[in-house]
């Protein structure tokens, strides 16, 4: 009479077939997932960043940035020095504020030493005659440290192209600047569901002009700023940002290698105020902020680096 259950020889044979049916079953539900995932205007898939948390790298301290654009009489900006010289230390968090240039040096010697310094703009020359410019190895001498580079305001008003805020990137990395790369889709930009071509076109500049080398971006801060939502008051929502960075971050990888996009800092501007900030911050791949008008106001400012330093505690 023959036993129910396999003979040994043929229990290798059935466990095999098993295997196999699970792996073929794994791959179908694998390919069903991925057609049914809507892919980006760039071709690839967006990041399920809702479910991932922030990631932990040496390099990626929280940011923020204060860009007072062209604010401020003497006595104002005295008075702003002094208040953020009040404010509590900002442990765990990079604080960086930008005064006009006429007031970069004075910032710089009253301004606490945790807070850096950095200018609003940089040629893309050096020395010589370039009437109005402010070469990279200027700011140097007078000990600045960062700058910010292709900020909106500066290639609507002033005409700046990729071509030139990647010349202008390249020579201050060269010349011991840290960079602030400013990158941004119009409100027309966005409607037209362009927005990752448009800042992975001005990124590309960027590339070409600075090279891979994991180096040279270890001096380099990206700022997404919709240019839709920097000065309006109204921001961009916290999935779009989500997307945005995520989807930056990983467009990066496949040009910079996966090491170091996953250590660049991604930063968001545009209407960030002391009332937003704690909902952008929660976002797994925003490393900071790069604040406008409310930078200008100490309270609010320190409100909105003790959201971020209030994140480092809690990782």
């Amino acid at each position: 009479m023959m036993s129910r259950h396999p003979s040994r020889r043929t229990r290798p044979l059935v466990t095999i077939i098993a295997l196999v049916v699970m792996v073929i079953g794994g791959l179908k539900f694998i390919a069903g997932s991925l057609r049914a995932a809507p892919a980006t205007s760039a071709g690839f898939l967006p990041l399920p960043v809702r479910a991932q948390a922030r990631a932990s790298s040496p390099d990626r301290r929280f940011f923020v940035g204060g860009n007072w654009k062209a604010n401020g009489k003497s006595t104002e900006i005295s008075e702003l020095v002094d208040a953020l010289n009040s404010m509590d230390a900002a442990e765990g968090v990079d604080v960086v504020c930008a005064p006009p240039t006429l007031h970069l040096v004075e910032v710089s010697r009253t301004l606490r030493p945790d807070l850096l310094i950095a200018a609003q703009d940089v040629s893309q020359y050096g020395y010589g005659a370039h009437t109005g410019d402010t070469p990279a190895e200027m700011l140097v001498d007078s000990g600045i440290e960062w700058t910010i580079v292709g900020h909106s305001e500066r290639r609507q008003h002033c005409g700046e192209t990729d071509e030139v805020v990647g010349q202008k990137t390249s020579r201050a990395i060269d010349k011991g600047l840290k960079v602030v790369a400013c990158v941004g889709e119009t409100l027309d930009q966005r409607e037209a569901g362009v927005t990752l071509d448009v800042l992975q076109r001005q990124l590309q500049s960027i590339i070409d002009h600075v090279g891979t080398s994991p180096e040279s971006w270890k001096s380099l801060v990206v700022a997404y700023e919709p240019v839709w939502a920097i000065g309006t008051g109204c921001s961009a929502s916290p999935e779009d940002v989500e997307t945005v960075h995520a989807s930056l971050r990983q467009w990066l990888a496949g040009r910079l290698g996966a090491t170091t996009a996953h250590n660049l800092r991604i930063i968001y501007g545009g209407s960030v105020n002391d009332a937003n900030c704690e909902q952008l911050a929660d976002i797994p791949d925003v490393d900071g902020f790069l604040v406008g008008g409310a930078s200008l106001n100490a309270a609010k400012f320190g409100r909105i680096i003790s959201s971020l330093r209030e994140h480092t505690e809690e990782s």
